[in-house]
């Protein structure tokens, strides 16, 4: 197959020419965005691979019909930037990467953590400067402290495999409580009771209606007094203006996030000679107790292998006629 890749970059291109060794497709690498006017970049190609900033609504999908492409792979396990509906509708089939190395965002969901409580990344600039002091560096010891975890999909109990490591107590809150983390001590909580009784809350759940702002100005009422929130997740998990609103009450001790809602304006572009004109995170990353990365949790070695592999078979099942289970519609929609 021809396969056209937008929003690549070149880890993106490395890594699938490399597992492309076994597939033997024909790879096109766009570092532009998919939407209604990037398509036709994609002329004369059999399918089109896109990421998650990617908007991919009715008219980008009427488009690709036009341009006589039928399949969809998106390199992530998200689909909320795909309009499953039209998909349907022009019978464009569309494919994901469910699970690729939960290990890989559960680590980045600790290293951040880890660096916000113990400053890492603050001491690293002043050690730099010749400032070896440790004034306001210190931290807390997460053994005996309480961590929550929403969501306990794959990452979830990767995440909560990492945590008991450090002798933790941890809660969870999920409408599908896992009966194998009940059996190793894991309690199921309601989303106010384990925002009341933990010291860290580490978001893992998919983006649906139900999960929309799950943290917003009534729920973070409930957040124990200095607590740390992370989300590795999706940025639109979290209400921003009542996360700021928290931090600037002095109700909520910390946030570390490796993902915005706003994200497809900044994340994966270097605007480092450029003027951030978006005040939500610019307000953010002016707080001493906030730490933002770019949507870099999944960005390990074994994940982008994982990545282009499972991307390269969903096309080749779909060349052969085969609709395996990482195929979504409107009508199987599955959340991980």
């Amino acid at each position: 197959m021809k396969i056209a890749f937008f929003s690549s970059k070149s880890y993106d291109q490395e890594y699938f020419n490399k597992v492309n060794d076994n597939f033997g497709h024909t790879l096109s690498f766009f570092e532009t965005r998919l939407n209604s006017r990037t398509v036709s970049l994609a002329k004369d190609h059999d399918a089109i691979c896109a990421f998650v900033n990617d908007k991919i609504n009715d008219h980008t999908l009427r488009e690709m019909k036009n341009e006589g492409i039928n399949a969809l792979a998106l390199r992530c396990a998200g689909f909320n930037n795909v309009d499953l509906n039209a998909a349907e509708k022009y019978g464009i089939k569309v494919m994901r990467v469910p699970a690729y190395s939960p290990q890989a965002v559960a680590e980045h969901a600790l290293a951040l953590i880890l660096t916000l409580n113990r400053k890492t990344h603050k001491a690293y600039n002043r050690v730099r400067e010749g400032n070896f002091s440790l004034e306001r560096l210190t931290g807390f010891n997460l053994s005996n402290k309480t961590i929550g975890v929403i969501g306990t999909g794959a990452i979830g109990r990767a995440f909560i495999h990492l945590v008991k490591g450090f002798n933790a107590k941890i809660v969870a809150y999920d409408p599908y409580p896992n009966e194998m983390l009940k059996k190793q001590g894991v309690e199921y909580l309601s989303l106010n009771d384990l925002l009341s009784r933990s010291d860290v809350t580490s978001l893992h759940c998919p983006l649906t209606h139900d999960t929309f702002h799950i943290i917003n100005k009534q729920s973070l009422q409930n957040i124990k007094e200095g607590a740390m929130l992370i989300n590795t997740s999706r940025g639109k998990l979290i209400d921003t203006d009542a996360v700021i609103d928290s931090l600037k009450e002095k109700r909520l001790g910390y946030l570390g996030i490796d993902v915005y809602a706003e994200e497809e304006k900044l994340f994966f572009k270097d605007l480092s000679e450029m003027i951030i004109d978006d005040d939500k995170i610019a307000r953010l990353m002016q707080f001493p107790n906030v730490l933002v990365t770019a949507h870099q949790g999944f960005l390990t070695r074994e994940a982008l292998e994982q990545i282009a592999s499972t991307t390269l078979q969903n096309l080749t099942d779909f060349e052969n006629g085969v609709i395996n289970e990482n195929h979504v519609s409107a009508r199987n929609v599955k959340t991980a």
